[in-house]
């Protein structure tokens, strides 16, 4: 997803009604924001830390896609779910 698309979805009452949280925010929704700002990043700005989460992300995304549902995805939990992560499977 695109940096602009992405921060439009996380203002959405669907980003926010999926994922783990403690009551606060979703650990998605947080990595949403934070995968939004190394979007914007320039390559050689990017730190270790930042390469780290990239790296969180990816593992994620790829996992989380092997649990795809059957049948239409487009309004399920699992979609919204990846699109917190930065990822929309019907993109």
């Amino acid at each position: 997803m695109t940096p602009d698309r992405l921060r439009k979805w996380l203002a959405t009452d669907e980003s926010k009604s999926v994922g783990q949280s403690d009551g606060g925010e979703s650990v998605g929704h947080a990595s949403g924001r934070r995968i939004v700002t190394l979007l914007e990043k320039k390559r050689a700005d990017l730190t270790d830390d930042d390469l780290a989460h990239m790296r969180k992300v990816v593992g994620y995304v790829h996992r989380h896609l092997k649990q795809r549902p059957s049948g239409d995805v487009t309004e399920t939990p699992w979609r919204y779910s990846l699109m917190n992560w930065g990822h929309d499977p019907k993109a």
